[in-house]
């Protein structure tokens, strides 16, 4: 019940609250005797009794502790911890060692380098009364205090109540406990040293701190939105200082990660519990969530709040005695910087992907101003190719398909009809692109997303029916053919179905934590209401009386065949504009005749339509693809 998990820097994972423990095995909890439950201690007086059966000792010799339900109360106990500990440096390790009376009701734990030293609960089961035998070292301090954590509840406990103080024999003597219970008083925590800052600046990033920012070159002082890291070495070369600010609701954290990926990090936390800010550190294995692990090393804490911003800073020594699951900082790695909820101190899963910095980076190294991104390489270039393929390559071809067929009657394109061979060459671009920038997720998350929700699905729908379209394509029969218009209808009903959930998938893929374009949505908005013009205006020209001149019959019946499918499509395609193309035609039509038959009957109009549309689309596109540069 003293250790708790939190959902942190996972690029997969679930929002789930702090999970504790009852098997006792809570050595994490040693320095603060603090438990990880994500809720304050019970403010009312512990009722707990902590007796012990003699005040003084000898070096090795025993002393019998007892922690039991005071009499006038029927409550009860389900944890604890006991340490003993030298009472003039109560924030000192544990000293001695204790020997267990009841192995079925409780343990022996190790704090710090001595085992034995503490003694918690084996099981969550109901308790009244413990007691524990604590043999004193050899070389023990002068006076020694006992000093008890008690769980009732997972949301009720009391820390570091005091118990008695034993004095070894021959020096001052403390007035006698022994055999008497006394009134437990609850310690500070080492985390209410904490102190109040003033706000941080960027002054000195890249000369003589290491700067990590987002937005690039943001200063925190005058930067509400600025999520900000630096670090610096101390003058003796013992600790690093770390300062970490940004806007959250909850918290703010650092990861020292050997690779781009989340599991074997070293974390370090900034958490928000109502206008307090707690620091403290934590160990991700594997994949799992993250374990808060000892404070060791770690001091010199101070925090500031304002207008929804945290910052933080605290020292920690450049060499940590056990460094199998805290890292040295002599080394270099890779920096994340996340951020996100909180309640009651319970760290939720960050709703947006963390900075990480470009490459590794020496904690102790020369100061640098470093570069970083939210969104991984591999992702980007997926989004490239995805809004590449679909905002500009297939709505061209299609566009091109639908409205351009006669424009270059009396010109091929290896044996082919221009029309035709820029719409099939773009189209066949178009699926192999697709193809290559839907196996790019699979290759970064090695394996399937469970956290992206219905985009991977939709995905699969559009890779499903692009190479459908090719196989249709390749099986196109003869322009007079029977079954021309079967094939007009399914070719037509599995490209538009395709590139409207195209469409959606964008939508969805600029929003995904991975990626989070900035202002996507205006931009895709934009994008689909030019595009919507652009048709919707070559719609209405269509509908106009042919001015064709006299031609081969043969000729005439292909065009009129290909001319009325174009159009039978197209208002399909907009069904969703039908009320707006009925209030042209019957309202507008009649006066815009006399300006289209002076304007569109010209060819160089429809190929400036054209070179107008590609513009366009360009800008939109270079637009989306700049603000995945910036991510």
């Amino acid at each position: 019940m003293w250790r708790s998990y939190v959902v942190l820097l996972g690029l997969t994972g679930c929002v789930d609250p702090a999970i504790g423990f009852s098997n006792g095995k809570v050595s994490v909890a040693c320095g603060d005797m603090v438990p990880q439950h994500g809720h304050r201690p019970s403010p009312d007086p512990p009722p707990y009794s902590i007796t012990v059966d003699t005040s003084t000792f000898s070096p090795g010799g025993n002393i019998t502790v007892s922690l039991q339900v005071s009499s006038s109360s029927h409550a009860f106990f389900k944890g604890f911890l006991i340490e003993a500990r030298d009472a003039g440096k109560l924030d000192s390790p544990a000293v001695g060692v204790f020997i267990l009376t009841d192995p079925h009701e409780s343990q022996l734990l190790q704090c710090g380098h001595t085992k034995g030293s503490a003694v918690s609960h084996s099981s969550s089961k109901k308790k009244a009364r413990i007691q524990a035998v604590w043999e004193s070292p050899k070389n023990p301090p002068q006076r020694v205090q006992f000093i008890v954590t008690v769980v009732r509840e997972h949301k009720v406990y009391w820390v570091r109540m005091a118990g008695p103080v034993v004095s070894l024999k021959g020096a001052t003597a403390v007035p006698s406990t022994a055999g008497q219970p006394t009134s437990p008083t609850a310690l500070t925590s080492p985390q209410t040293t904490t102190r109040r800052i003033k706000e941080f600046s960027s002054v000195g990033c890249g000369h003589i701190k290491t700067c990590l920012r987002d937005p690039v070159g943001c200063d925190p002082q005058s930067d509400p939105h600025c999520f900000f890291l630096s670090f610096t070495t101390d003058e003796e070369g013992q600790s690093v200082m770390f300062e970490l600010s940004g806007p959250a609701e909850g918290y703010i954290s650092l990861a020292l990660s050997l690779d781009k990926w989340m599991g074997n990090d070293d974390v370090y936390l900034c958490v928000n519990e109502g206008g307090r800010v707690t620091i403290s550190a934590a160990y991700v294995s594997g994949r799992n969530h993250p374990e808060l692990a000892t404070e060791e090393g770690l001091w010199g804490g101070a925090w500031r709040l304002a207008d929804g911003t945290i910052q933080c800073r605290f020292h920690r020594n450049i060499l940590l005695p056990q460094p199998e699951t805290r890292f040295n900082l002599n080394q270099s790695y890779f920096l994340f910087l996340a951020h996100g909820r909180s309640h009651s101190g319970l760290i939720h899963r960050h709703g947006r992907q963390p900075l990480i910095s470009t490459n590794q980076k020496v904690i102790t190294g020369h100061a640098e101003d470093l570069c970083g991104s939210r969104s991984p390489l591999l992702i980007k270039f997926h989004g490239v190719l995805m809004l590449t393929v679909w905002m500009w390559t297939v709505s061209t071809a299609v566009f091109i398909a639908r409205h351009y067929k006669d424009l270059w009657p009396d010109t091929t394109l290896l044996g082919q009809r221009m029309w035709f061979q820029l719409h099939r060459g773009m189209m066949v671009l178009a699926v192999v692109l697709t193809g290559v920038a839907f196996t790019l997720p699979f290759i970064y998350r090695r394996g399937w997303s469970k956290h992206a929700g219905s985009h991977p699905y939709i995905g699969c729908t559009v890779m499903a029916l692009s190479v459908i379209q090719l196989i249709l394509a390749a099986l196109r029969p003869a322009p007079l053919s029977p079954r021309r218009v079967l094939f007009r209808w399914v070719h037509f009903t599995a490209g538009t179905v395709g590139q409207i959930l195209a469409v959606v998938c964008v939508f969805q893929g600029a929003a995904q934590p991975a990626l989070l374009v900035p202002c996507s949505p205006a931009l895709l908005i934009g994008w689909l209401l030019w595009i919507t013009l652009a048709d919707l205006l070559l719609l209405i020209h269509s509908c106009r009386p042919s001015s064709k001149g006299n031609s081969d019959e043969e000729e005439d019946m292909l065009f009129a065949q290909q001319h009325e499918g174009v159009r039978l499509e197209s208002t399909l395609y907009f069904l969703f504009l039908i009320a707006l193309i009925f209030f042209f035609c019957k309202y507008l039509f009649p006066s815009l005749l006399i300006f289209k038959s002076n304007f569109f009957q010209i060819s160089k109009a429809k190929k400036m339509v054209l070179a107008v549309f590609l513009i366009g689309n360009t800008g939109f596109l270079a637009a989306f693809l700049k603000a995945i540069a910036s991510v």
